[in-house]
């Protein structure tokens, strides 16, 4: 299908004025050490509009200090883009005051739904391949980006049940996708990779499928292997093998993107944190080169 014609916000994402390389989010639980050590080695943070919007305090107080050290990337929670309803007016307006103050180059949610009917399942839940979702999700997203004058992304997400009889039909929607709303896509490597174990097929089919012109950043993170193989998206873990080797894939293609370390539970030190950051810039300079990085 033909992309929509649309003017873009002006000149807001070139590859010369955003972050390029390994960014942190920004958490409670790592942020007092992480804004004292002032590490060279992250590029950017990421942070949950969620979290600050309408909300002052520590959070608020932690922001201020991050964004005299680095740029500020914005990634949200609650305006997923497969929502039947029309979200909130008063957010979306929120959230546009707030995307200007930290001057993000674009803001990203997730393909999925989150709730409807009023209730708020405080998950990311899959939305099925399908024209109807295609319609909504089209409409969803331009809403948002018309609301907050200012270039979207979507992610794509991990889900535990077939959602179509070829698990590769996932790419082609995302694509769809990208075409029809004239979308960016804020690819995560790691879902890619967790639902390529779960559904057995092979990840890097799935990464050829995407325009790498549309990708504007990227996730990756570690996740739960239970006993019985299955694999869970919990940004809990350290990132394994096969994550790291996708990523230097990706970049292989598309070239030098920020690249956010997701790290949401059982938080560790923040040595540990820069050691895994540290191998992710090893592998961003000798997939897109010294110069590029």
């Amino acid at each position: 299908m033909a992309a929509t014609e649309r003017v873009a916000p002006a000149d807001r994402i070139t590859m010369s004025t955003i972050p390029q390389g390994i960014g942190l989010g920004l958490r409670v639980d790592m942020a007092q050490a992480f804004l004292e050590a002032k590490p060279d080695d992250v590029a950017f943070v990421e942070v949950h509009p969620e979290n600050y919007v309408a909300r002052g305090g520590r959070y608020r107080q932690n922001l201020a200090r991050a964004q005299d050290l680095y740029p500020v990337l914005t990634h949200g929670l609650t305006t997923c883009f497969g929502q039947l309803e029309p979200f909130d007016a008063t957010y979306l307006a929120q959230l546009k005051r707030f995307l200007a103050d930290v001057d993000t180059p674009w803001h990203s949610d997730h393909l999925c739904f989150g709730g409807a009917g009023g209730a708020f399942a405080h998950d990311l839940l899959p939305i099925p391949f399908t024209d109807e979702a295609l319609d909504t999700v089209t409409q969803r997203f331009t809403e948002v980006r018309d609301a907050i004058d200012r270039e979207l992304a979507f992610e794509n997400v991990s889900y535990y049940a077939p959602m179509s009889a070829d698990p590769l039909d996932e790419a082609r929607f995302c694509v769809e996708v990208l075409e029809r709303a004239d979308a960016k896509l804020m690819l995560d490597v790691n879902n890619v990779f967790v639902n390529s174990r779960n559904f057995g097929f092979d990840p890097k089919a799935w990464i050829d499928l995407v325009p790498p012109e549309r990708v504007v950043q990227m996730h990756v993170a570690g996740h739960l292997v239970r006993d019985d193989g299955l694999r869970i998206d919990t940004h809990g873990e350290p990132i394994p093998e096969g994550v790291y080797e996708l990523l230097d894939y990706t970049l292989r293609r598309t070239g030098p993107r920020p690249v956010l370390l997701e790290r949401d539970n059982n938080i560790p030190s923040l040595g540990e944190l820069l050691a895994e950051v540290r191998r992710l810039n090893a592998i961003y300079r000798d997939a897109v080169g010294e110069e590029a990085a």
